[in-house]
């Protein structure tokens, strides 16, 4: 039997690519185990599958001062000590990372086991996590095509991103039964992220007396986000945030108003999902979202309302841009195939 160490964390998408891909493993009968943090996000989630979870020290890896960044550097340098300790027991015939901070050691731990190590970037340039781990790793999978030239070229190999399989099971019909909505109008899915975003929220509720006249809208808002005022609100459903309801939201969803996280618009993307999108600006972010957006508009997936032009006007008239050219975005979005991401990626870690 086969053996595969995942690692990736810190935040939920440097986790639920890896959530893609683990199933066909395991179809395929491979020993799955995951090496995270003690405390991130990616403990949690990994539990919950049933995976083998290892925790390990880990530090966080800074651009700006802390003083924090005295102290991290060693929990770094334990981290590594621990992944090579575990990893020497697991015996793994390959590591797959997705990155974030936790995955620096698991990567070096490996690499000084002589396990080959597959990377995956999800944005158009690489974190700083992935940046230090690129030079142990044998193969880097890329979400975007224009991100090749920010790596090693050998090393690259362009695949998209892996998407969860749940997702594309949806049903349009238990989706509306769900939200109370009808067939009548076209619904707009509103996304701001986990924590949700301020300004869109706050715009899309002030747009919705126009919007409503036309459109159905789900708003996910994010936690603590709810409006009270407008929970009786026909044609409006509020959502702090879904689980198993998302597939089925999505699969009645005509449009989407959404931030530019890679893992998000993939999703979109896949299912064919016309989008507006909002990316994070410069100033709240290393502006991997600006990146990500125009790549999509550039493909005519998207069109990109940058956060400093957001208003209830501009809003508005992106979306009925958007209705009214929706044939040539669903032309466009046809042409990406992305089941051809999780077949070259696990191709790649059977041949590793």
């Amino acid at each position: 039997m086969k053996k595969i160490v995942f690692t990736g964390g810190g935040s939920a998408g440097h986790v639920t690519p890896n959530l893609a891909i683990i199933p066909h493993l395991q179809e395929d009968n491979w020993d799955i185990s995951y090496i995270g943090s003690h405390q991130g996000i990616e403990k949690t989630i990994i539990e919950k599958e049933g995976i083998p979870y290892y925790s390990i020290s880990s530090g966080k890896l800074r651009r700006y001062f802390d003083l924090k960044n005295i102290k991290d550097p060693f929990l770094v340098m334990k981290g590594v000590m621990d992944a090579y300790v575990r990893i020497r027991k697991l015996k793994p015939d390959v590591i797959f990372s997705k990155g974030g901070f936790v995955s620096v050691p698991v990567v070096i731990g490996g690499w000084l086991n002589r396990v080959p190590v597959l990377l995956h970037e999800s944005d158009m340039t690489p974190g700083l996590a992935n940046k230090i781990a690129l030079r142990f790793a044998s193969k880097i999978f890329v979400t975007f095509e224009e991100a090749a030239k920010h790596l090693p070229k050998e090393k690259v190999i362009y695949t998209g991103s892996p998407v969860r399989e749940e997702v594309l099971k949806g049903n349009p019909e238990t989706g509306l039964a769900f939200l109370g909505f009808s067939r009548k109008k076209p619904v707009i899915t509103i996304m701001g992220g986990s924590l949700g975003a301020k300004k869109i929220n706050d715009t899309a509720r002030e747009a919705l007396p126009e919007l409503l006249k036309k459109y159905q809208i789900v708003h996910l808002c994010g936690k603590g986000n709810l409006d009270e005022s407008l929970q009786n609100k026909e044609g409006y459903r509020q959502f702090e945030y879904v689980h198993g309801e998302l597939p089925d939201i999505l699969a009645v969803t005509d449009f989407v108003i959404s931030r530019a996280g890679s893992n998000a618009i993939f999703e979109f993307l896949t299912l064919q999902k016309p989008m507006v999108l909002i990316p994070l600006s410069k100033f709240a972010s290393r502006g991997d979202q600006i990146l990500n957006a125009e790549s999509f508009e550039r493909q005519g997936y998207a069109s990109v309302l940058y956060e400093e032009d957001v208003t209830v006007k501009s809003l508005i008239k992106y979306v009925e841009e958007l209705n009214q050219n929706n044939e040539k975005y669903k032309t466009a979005l046809k042409k990406y195939n992305g089941k051809e991401a999780i077949q070259t990626i696990i191709q790649n870690i059977s041949e590793a």
